[in-house]
Order: structure tokens, then sequence, then C-alpha cells
């Protein structure tokens, strides 16, 4: 049986992404996600499934500072559709509610209802934390934002279903684990994930990019990130549609790594067919 990870209490939409894609595991909930990473590393967990980013709040805080760092390598990558049903105590009406709980990025992708209601709000550490928060309260002024099935593990009810902002609100999860994916099949579509630092010379990062584009290899995403407090050079997060084997990816890396004082291959998977539906 395969032991999972996640960061966030059962109900959570960490808990659900696990769930789904390894519907026979052991959920191992953790408080963080470097307790999450650190579970695998450590070998009490096979894999952590964790937020990277989310289609309206953007990436997930921490996760690109922890992801080099931990020695894991993604293996999969899954695309989760967030739903956020507003959930009080049972016999509460919405007229009552003054207060709602909820993870930070939760309150941030159901503004709209917030707005409505006028109510204040009050930052939960996980989003079926604030339904567990809500239930042990006791209290029909308390309200939480939540997955549905946070509503049913803690025995709440249903004020108002899908209250998310964007019903198209996306988050993609990566897993990860001790050992690299076995090669996707060739033909299948593939996803290399990376981390680089540019060398001190002027025009590196344009330099650094320049093979990507003469080979013809799409970049899915780029990001910057510092590293600790200092003025050092930025680290860079790269998502490229390939294989490291393909002709072409090979000659855009061998172009990158002239320019970089690091590369590190973070993890080589098979694209999740959500990529696909465009």
């Amino acid at each position: 049986m395969t032991t999972v990870a996640y960061q966030g209490e059962p109900g959570s939409n960490s808990a659900t992404a696990a769930a789904a894609l390894y519907p026979d595991g052991r959920e191992l909930p953790c408080t963080g996600f470097e307790q999450a990473l650190e579970a695998v590393t450590l070998g009490s967990a096979d894999v952590a499934v964790i937020p990277v980013d989310n289609s309206a709040a953007g990436r997930v805080a921490d996760v690109h500072h922890l992801l080099p760092e931990s020695g894991l390598f993604i293996v999969a990558e899954y695309f989760l559709a967030i739903r956020f049903d507003l959930m009080g105590v049972p016999g509460a009406a919405l007229d009552q509610v003054e207060c709602v709980r909820s993870h930070v990025h939760a309150l941030g992708q159901c503004r709209k209802v917030l707005r409505e209601g006028g109510w204040r709000t009050l930052v939960s550490d996980d989003t079926a934390g604030a339904a567990r928060e809500v239930a042990e309260l006791g209290d029909p002024r308390h309200a939480a934002l939540a997955p549905p099935a946070a509503a049913a593990l803690h025995g709440l009810e249903v004020l108002r279903p899908e209250v998310e902002d964007d019903p198209d609100n996306t988050t993609r999860f990566v897993v990860l684990s001790r050992d690299a994916a076995p090669a996707p099949a060739p033909g299948e579509p593939t996803m290399t994930s990376l981390f680089f630092s540019v060398r001190n010379i002027p025009s590196a990062l344009y330099k650094t990019l320049g093979g990507f584009a003469t080979s013809g290899v799409n970049l899915t995403k780029i990001e910057s990130y510092q590293m600790g407090a200092g003025l050092n050079a930025s680290r860079f997060y790269v998502e490229i549609e390939g294989h490291p084997d393909d002709p072409g990816v090979a000659l855009a890396l061998h172009e990158l790594r002239f320019f970089s004082s690091e590369v590190r291959i973070l993890g080589v998977y098979a694209a999740h067919p959500h990529r696909l539906k465009d």
C-alpha cells in the first residue's frame, strides 16, 4: 500500500487530490509542506502530493523554495477542479453568519461571496481545518469556506454551494518521490521541470533561454525567486514540453548549462490530460 503525504487535514483539496491519485493509498496528513516532503525523504511516506499553483491565485508560496532542497523528484502531475462551499453548523441560517474562516488562498478565490455577505474573515491553516474549527465552535455566527467533502466529514450544513469566483478554478498538484519516474513511452506528451541559476555575466538570462527558442522547445512556465535575504542572483523554475533526450531539448539544455552556474532536473513525467483539453 502506498503511503501518501500531503499538507492539510482530511477533507481538504490536497486530500481529495491524494485520494484521486492513490485511491487505495494510506493518507498521511501533515501540518506543512516541509513536513510532507520530509516524510518522503525519511521514508515514512512513499510519495507527497503538493499543490504548486492555482489558476486564480497563482503559485503556492514556499513550495518553489522547498522543492530544489528536498532532493525529491517530480514523478507525476494532477489538475484538480476546485470547489468551495460555504458551510455552517446544523440549523444555522445564512443571515446569522458574521465571520467566515478558511485558508488565505480560499478566501482570495471566493471574494465575490465574501463581499456580498459583508462578513469579517479569519485565516485558518487549512480549508478542512476551518470546517473543523466551525464544528468545534458550534456557533451559527461562524461559517467556513471549504471543499464539499469537509462538510460531510465534520457534520456541517452547506449554506451556499460552489461559491468560488471562477467556475474553472483549478489547482495543479505534483507528486514527489525519492526515485525518479520511469521514462514516459515514446510519443507520449512529456513534461520536464528544472531549476537553474544564471552566471553573473551580462545578458545571462537572455542567453540561457535562447536555446529553447532556437530549438523550438515550448516553455510552459518560468518563475524567478530569491534565495535568502542577500543580493544573490535569482533562481529560476522552468517547465518545458519534452524529454531531455529529445534532440531539440538536449540542445537547449546544453546551451542552458553553458550560461548557468547551476542546473538541476527536478522531474521528467507524463503530461496530465488536462493540458490537452484546449
